[in-house]
């Protein structure tokens, strides 16, 4: 009975967010349901087992939710994300559109800023720049999502995602984890979407079709969008319209100065600074009798968001209007994303603590194929069942963490390799139609499933894929790099 209780749950919590019903009240029903059928405490498992699961998500990532909400609004607010990408359409021109999109998109995300806040710029930017190059409007999602959520959230090594850096701590790892691996997948990824969508473009072309018409109206985000939003991304989309933007904007060198603040004092910090001085207090247990190898990695993240935080702050003090306002706004948009998150983690908490989840720890880990398969299968199936890659990650980690670390060593597998299959499998089937970065990317496009979701399916999941099954038999081969 104990079996049929999880299943339950999961099925009940994925069909409850697929309406649109709020994680935040789902993840703990669905979590006490399977509880009942078990024949387990019901108050118990709320209090002492959700809540503590719940509750060490929030200790543990609330500093990056933070600076990383307060990142990306900064950076809307100051003009710096439209700047940047009017510098690279410029440049590029019409005749590259496809390619400048992707590039535009890739770069505000790679350097930090959340998908949500960067749709808002990138697609008006796009819509301009496909209809003036005549290439229909349908193909839009499936090119800011190549470039906004494949491999700048999970493969390119040192991006400050939460994607990337859930597993820092259950591996020792540092979001620039088997760097040769995660450029590999880019590559292959990057390419197979780029090949895609210019085939799409030559076939609409060739057909006659071009770029349409689309309906002036502002879009309009519904609540039961942001309650699947705030699943998918770290930063609340009803925040965007607080806070108050600049009316000029930064030149692009300054505008992308806050990007290259982010990966630059991320990389001198996980892998220059921190692991040349004498953390051995954190072995004490007032500091939780840890280690930097196991905390560096958030730390380096840490810092790398903060000091872009201040860099968007002086080079944009006398542009912005009211900068106090932005940090609110900037603030509350990591609360709701970030609790929602908890809860899942908190229902795994409890599946986790279950009698009959020892029969599904043990399937998983006996795969055959070894850590790298049964990781790869774990992770895919709670990101399409949840439609979050983050909080499939976190919900599978937190439940199986200990035995992949285990798995590995007994393998002889590096940590740093199951670290970027971890997050590039997360960011597969986590792109299912009922996701909310899917969700909210159609919607502000003013695009429907029927008309967008094909092509979006080769470059968001088939191209990810595609580079998944590739790193598989590299790492396989000649392990992490």
């Amino acid at each position: 009975m104990g079996l049929i209780g999880i299943l339950v749950a999961l099925a009940l919590l994925m069909w409850l967010a697929y309406r649109g019903w709020s994680i935040l009240m789902v993840a703990p029903i669905a979590g006490l349901a399977a509880a009942i059928l078990a024949g387990e405490p019901i108050l118990a498992h709320w209090t002492q087992t959700f809540m503590p699961g719940a509750a060490r998500f929030v200790a543990q990532w609330f500093p990056i939710f933070l600076l990383g909400g307060l990142f990306g609004k900064l950076m809307d607010d100051s003009g710096s994300i439209a700047s940047i990408a009017k510098y690279l359409t410029v440049r590029l021109g019409t005749k590259r559109t496809i390619l400048s999109v992707v590039l535009a998109s890739a770069i505000v995300t790679y350097g930090g800023v959340s998908v949500f806040v960067a749709f808002f710029v990138l697609v008006p930017m796009a819509q301009q720049m496909f209809k003036a190059a005549d290439i229909p409007r349908r193909l839009m999602p499936a090119t800011i999502g190549l470039g906004a959520f494949t491999f700048t959230m999970t493969a390119l090594p040192g991006t400050p995602s939460v994607n990337n850096a859930i597993p820092m701590p259950y591996f020792g790892t540092t979001t620039f984890a088997a760097p040769g691996i995660g450029i590999v997948a880019s590559l292959i990824t990057l390419a197979f979407g780029l090949w895609w969508l210019a085939r799409a473009e030559a076939k609409a072309r060739a057909a006659g079709e071009g770029f349409g018409t689309v309906s002036e109206e502002p879009a309009v985000i519904d609540e039961k969008l942001r309650e699947k939003a705030t699943v998918a991304s770290e930063f609340d989309p009803a925040e965007l319209d607080h806070g108050q933007r600049a009316e000029d904007h930064p030149p692009f060198v300054l505008a992308a100065l806050p990007l290259v603040v982010v990966i630059v004092v991320n990389f001198l910090m996980a892998l220059v600074v921190l692991p040349r001085m004498n953390f051995a207090f954190l072995a004490e247990p007032v500091w939780g009798s840890t280690s930097i190898n196991t905390i560096g990695g958030v730390w380096s993240v840490m810092l790398a968001l903060a000091a872009a935080n201040l860099t968007v702050i002086a080079v944009n003090f006398r542009r912005m209007p009211n900068i106090r306002e932005s940090l609110d706004a900037g603030a509350n948009s990591a609360a709701l994303p970030m609790l929602t998150i908890a809860s899942l983690v908190g229902f795994g908490a409890i599946i986790a603590s279950l009698p009959a989840f020892n029969l599904v720890r043990d399937a998983v880990i006996g795969i055959p194929g070894g850590p790298l398969i049964s990781l790869t299968v774990a992770m895919n199936t709670l990101a399409a069942l949840t439609g979050t890659a983050s909080g499939g990650s976190a919900i599978a980690l937190a439940a199986l963490g200990d035995h992949f670390l285990k798995l590995a060593a007994t393998y002889g597998v590096d940590p740093a390799l199951m670290h970027r299959i971890t997050v590039i499998s997360a960011g597969t089937l986590d792109a299912l139609p009922h996701n909310g970065t899917v969700l909210m990317l159609l919607q502000i496009s003013k695009l429907t499933h029927a008309e967008s979701y094909k092509d979006m399916v080769m470059t968001v999941i088939v191209g990810v894929v595609i580079s998944l099954i590739a790193v598989l038999f590299l790492g396989s081969a000649v392990g992490s790099f």
